[in-house]
């Protein structure tokens, strides 16, 4: 048996045929289950698609790097959730490209900061972070206060995610302009849009009604994190479809 090891050891091409032979039947074990399964991640309820608005903020959130210092995902450990809440489940980024569920945290995760604070205080948090947090190291932004919200192509931007398995549907596409500024509209009729998207953040964001800017799109896309899935009085177990 020694003998018949050192020979494969010795000869560098029977090695690599055998180590890519092993590699092949081994990816095979863990792809071919994938395939006979319905789907790798159950559903749950209230899960859905972004209102346009918090779709851009979701942008701007990538575009300003956030994803660097804060992560979204809860680990089922018992000072994560004593800290953050429930642990995060895999449906709950079933519709991110990509998730953000991120690798380190400088700042503290994100993923139920959805409804923990007031538009005011986000507003002000993102201006300057350390006059409302005295220790905190993040940089502000007030800059997103200042830039309006520009994105024309909303519905395009819909119909693309659409593609690659995000369920929006025709009637969220053809409305998608008219939700993007009604959202953030104090004054505006949002019954349309809640039955659209249930449990969206509507009214102003960033404390200036008159204008729709980055700072609403992002605000509004905050708030939304961890508030879909309703843990209050529903066990994990039950929220399964």
């Amino acid at each position: 048996m020694l003998n018949k090891h050192e020979k494969i050891e010795t000869n560098a091409i029977l090695l690599l045929v055998l180590i890519l032979i092993t590699v092949a039947i081994g990816g095979l074990v863990e792809i071919v289950p994938l395939y006979t399964i319905e789907s790798t991640i159950e559903k749950v309820q209230g899960v859905r698609p972004y209102t346009p608005l918090e779709l851009a903020g979701r942008n701007i959130y990538l575009r300003e790097g956030c994803y660097n210092c804060h992560s979204q995902m809860i680990r089922p450990f018992r000072d994560e959730v004593e800290r953050y809440g429930h642990y995060s489940l895999a449906a709950e980024s079933m519709y991110d490209h990509p998730f953000q569920w991120g690798s380190k945290r400088t700042g503290p995760d994100l993923a139920r900061v959805g409804g923990k604070y007031s538009n005011e205080w986000q507003a002000a948090h993102l201006i300057k972070p350390q006059e409302v947090v005295p220790e905190s190291i993040m940089p502000p932004y007030p800059h997103l206060l200042a830039h309006e919200l520009s994105m024309p192509d909303i519905d395009a931007h819909l119909r693309t995610v659409r593609t690659v398995g995000v369920p929006y549907s025709d009637d969220m596409i053809q409305n998608a302009a008219s939700d993007l500024a009604g959202q953030a509209d104090p004054n505006g009729d949002h019954e349309a849009l809640l039955a659209r998207y249930p449990k969206a953040a509507v009214g102003d964001f960033d404390g200036d009604p008159a204008k729709l800017t980055e700072m609403d799109a992002l605000i509004a896309y905050l708030q939304i994190l961890g508030r879909m899935v309703d843990f209050t009085d529903l066990e994990t177990q039950d929220l399964l479809q």
